[in-house]
């Protein structure tokens, strides 16, 4: 299993990877995952979430400020070995950061926001957390007007970051 605080994964998007206007997020996930790692190397500690989400801030808010700004918008979770509890970071392209306790992005946000703020709490576990997902994509499922491909799911804890099996093939039929 991988540390938490060295992977950075870039999920692709509907973009022009061609424009010259616009960053890809795979590149600026590569830029972000290359320097972290050159910290580690030369510092000989981890960064912590909040320190990744810190240094990713300040690397969209000075890209802002050039001819090829990054315009990405991006999750960043990680484990804090010093508090002993998972972070969650919602960074958009304008470089706004935000600690939060759960999150969607793109089109998905607009459909299970009210299910995350309806059945979300503190002391949630992981069975309930699936069951939350599970309820989430079916609404996306019911709801979103375009083709849904499914989900990823990645489980951050204090042991690292683990895929998760996530089947999600029966239908889903709108009342």
């Amino acid at each position: 299993m991988e540390k938490p605080a060295t992977q950075v994964l870039a999920m692709p998007s509907q973009h022009d990877e061609h424009s010259p206007l616009t960053t890809s997020p795979v590149q600026f996930a590569e830029y972000v995952q290359a320097n972290i790692q050159l910290y580690s190397k030369r510092n000989g500690s981890e960064l912590s979430p909040y320190e990744v989400s810190s240094f990713v801030r300040s690397s969209l808010a000075k890209s802002l400020r050039s001819r090829n700004p990054y315009n990405v918008n991006l999750l960043l979770g990680g484990f804090d070995p010093i508090t002993d509890k998972p972070e969650l970071y919602w960074i958009d392209y304008l470089a706004s950061s935000a600690r939060v306790p759960y999150a969607a992005h793109g089109y998905a946000q607009y459909y299970c926001l009210s299910t995350l703020d309806k059945h979300h709490h503190p002391d949630i576990d992981f069975e309930q957390g699936m069951k939350i997902l599970r309820m989430c994509t079916d609404e996306l499922k019911r709801r979103l007007p375009i083709d849904f491909k499914g989900v990823l799911v990645k489980v951050v804890t204090k042991d690292g970051i683990r895929e998760e099996p996530y089947e999600d093939e029966k239908p889903v039929y709108a009342p």
